[in-house]
């Protein structure tokens, strides 16, 4: 199961996703999540759905990455679209005592659990195409604004790139120590959930251990090369908006016309 977990790795590659802007792209991710839940309708939906596949299209990167990014959430998707199936309204379907599914509960539960599978998609896509130092250069300039309030923008940009640079890190570090209890007879996948929690006390406290060394080693080296915030710093790459970025700014304005349009014209696909 930790193997499978993908979030916050990055494949080097020279599609059109790689050679966009990662501002743009940051934009585009935001832009794409909020559309995918103020859709109404299956129409509007199913159009931000075929958008997210072509984004994984023009990525280039294997589908089965896209795939394994879903697994680790796959139970919070089923239990989500469980638990929705009980809050609709109009005629029941199906009735067992005081629980009552709807039709309305049962669209419910299906835009939900789609809107959670591509906002996952989404998420992939902006780290599968942009380096931690490209995610860090994008959020740094987007939030400069906010330098004039005095907030520390490059440490931040750093702090939330750091933090998911070192998730597949993590992962694979806390592999390793469930390998090695395991290599000492650790039982970690027999007895019930009290029992299986109690088993990963073995791997927390290395891991902890081991996350704090990395950290101070991170430090440590960052100072050693006399590292410093944002103030002065140069640039060696210098973010420039090309023809890609321009082009897929249209598609958003155009896509957004079509969208709020289909939005007022089509019947809402869930009725409150």
């Amino acid at each position: 199961m930790i193997s499978d977990i993908t979030m916050g790795q990055f494949f080097p590659g020279k599609s059109v996703m790689h050679r966009m802007d990662p501002r743009v792209k940051l934009c585009l991710t935001v832009y794409f999540i909020v559309m995918i839940f103020c859709a109404k309708n299956f129409v509007t939906m199913a159009i931000t759905i075929l958008t997210c596949f072509a984004g994984i299209f023009l990525s280039k990167v294997p589908m089965k990455l896209y795939m394994k990014s879903l697994k680790p959430i796959l139970f919070i998707v089923i239990f989500t679209a469980v638990l929705n199936l009980f809050y609709g309204t109009g005629e029941p379907l199906v009735s067992v005592g005081p629980i009552n599914i709807t039709l309305n509960g049962i669209l419910n539960s299906i835009m939900i659990a789609v809107r959670i599978v591509v906002l996952i998609l989404l998420s992939s896509i902006l780290t599968f195409t942009t380096s931690p130092t490209q995610l860090t250069d994008a959020i740094e300039r987007l939030l400069k604004p906010l330098g004039y309030l005095h907030i520390p923008v490059h440490e931040f940009a750093m702090m939330m790139t750091i933090a998911l640079r070192f998730v597949p890190t993590l992962l694979e570090e806390t592999d390793k120590i469930m390998a090695a209890q395991k290599a000492r007879g650790a039982d970690m996948e027999s007895g019930g959930m009290v029992q299986r929690i109690r088993a990963l006390i073995p791997v927390l406290i290395p891991l902890f251990v081991s996350a704090f060394r990395r950290a101070f080693d991170l430090a440590t080296a960052m100072e050693s090369r006399c590292y410093h915030g944002g103030a002065g710093r140069t640039k060696m790459k210098i973010l420039k908006l090309g023809r890609i970025d321009l082009f897929a700014g249209i598609l958003c304005v155009v896509f957004l016309g079509v969208f709020i349009a289909l939005n007022i014209v089509l019947p809402p696909a869930v009725v409150r």
